[in-house]
């Protein structure tokens, strides 16, 4: 694949992300490159539990989002679909921003490892995520937002 090719699948995997349903209640910013995806979450009073901080499951979003899109920047023709996702939460966040970093580790035949990390405006570490990816039957087209 040319570098002008990648580019394009990149910036569509970024258009097919954005136009997530569930992305217009986060308003993340995303950047895809060969193996790799940065998201960013601004830190907002909506996203806390009892405690006033950012509550566990939007620290598995980033991070998934974040591996997921690595791994969808290497699989070019069907979406990917998560098989499995553990994470590690070692700090609390209540306001600034989080900052996914997901990278593909290691990939056989039919899947995918990928891990990410997620830290604050300042680079401390929040948490740490690992799953496994495979692609899917489904297409990338329009209309899964691929465009």
């Amino acid at each position: 694949m040319t570098q002008a090719a990648a580019a394009e699948h990149y910036t569509k995997l970024e258009r097919l992300y954005l136009s997530s349903p569930t992305n217009e209640y986060y308003r993340p910013k995303i950047h895809i490159e060969e193996g790799t995806a940065h998201i960013e979450i601004d830190v907002r009073s909506e996203l806390f539990h009892a405690a006033h901080a950012v509550h566990g499951s939007h620290y598995f979003k980033c991070l998934d989002d974040a591996a997921f899109f690595a791994v969808s920047s290497m699989v070019r023709d069907v979406f990917v679909l998560t098989a499995n996702f553990t994470i590690d939460l070692m700090r609390p966040i209540d306001e600034g921003r989080m900052i996914a970093e997901g990278r593909v580790v290691s990939r056989s035949r039919r899947l995918f490892w990928a891990e990410a990390t997620l830290r604050d405006a300042q680079g401390r570490q929040l948490a740490r995520g690992s799953g496994t990816f495979l692609p899917s039957r489904i297409e990338l087209c329009p209309a899964v937002g691929y465009r």
